[in-house]
């Protein structure tokens, strides 16, 4: 496999320049016809282009090197009941990334892994929420790893699913160097958290600022002349 034009068509997939991604994945299958990765590829610029025949016999090849390649499974019964897609864009429900103030929230990952696998990501696919001791990661239905969440998110998420919450993450978006997830929360637990807001608002903290000349002032001030004097009046 050409290394250097897998590398261009998971670029063309990411950018969303699909008519340049069937080109190049089809440069790899000139020399290496059964890649199942570059025909994932193929098949899902073809879908994109609303080619979705295309895309499903594409699929199905892949299916016939590999039976149990989840990503053409996922794509073929996605295509299943669909003819035709308008080009370039995903069908997503208008209350798919739904806000809810203290139930949902919009995270940037960190971390992120190979971007191989965020050629393959759809905007509005669910994808899972693995915790660990020190962090929560986020990974694809199967296992791949795309990112984690930052630390203080990861750390509250870790003790609210500890006491029975569940969420679900989506994909938001995805960029070769940034994937965004849409975290929901499905539903509280019995424990301490039953009152506790998943994602609470953001807090601005104000800090008093005391003029220096206030604070170095030798003994206190009078008001006129020398109050004037200190705010620089």
């Amino acid at each position: 496999m050409d290394n250097d034009l897998a590398l261009k068509a998971i670029d063309f997939a990411l950018a969303r320049k699909w008519d340049e991604a069937v080109e190049t994945n089809l440069k790899i299958l000139d020399s290496s016809s059964e890649d199942t990765d570059a025909l994932n590829r193929l098949a899902r610029a073809y879908s994109e282009l609303g080619e979705i025949g295309k895309a499903r016999q594409t699929a199905e090849k892949v299916i016939s090197i590999d039976p149990v390649n989840s990503i053409a499974l996922k794509c073929l019964e996605r295509w299943k009941t669909i003819n035709k897609v308008k080009k370039d864009t995903s069908p997503i429900s208008v209350d798919t990334f739904l806000e809810e103030p203290g139930r949902t929230k919009l995270v940037t990952l960190m971390n992120t892994g190979d971007k191989t696998v965020f050629a393959n990501l759809d905007p509005g696919e669910e994808v899972k929420l693995a915790t660990f001791a020190h962090r929560v990661s986020i990974l694809t239905h199967d296992g791949r790893y795309i990112g984690r969440l930052p630390d203080d998110i990861a750390a509250r998420l870790r003790q609210l699913i500890k006491s029975g919450n569940k969420y679900q993450s989506l994909i938001k978006s995805v960029e070769p160097k940034n994937v965004t997830v849409f975290i929901r929360e499905l539903e509280k637990g019995d424990g301490d958290s039953k009152d506790v807001a998943s994602f609470p608002p953001e807090k601005i903290d104000y800090v008093s600022f005391t003029p220096p000349e206030l604070v170095h002032a030798e003994g206190p001030l009078e008001v006129g002349e020398d109050l004037e004097e200190a705010e620089g009046i």
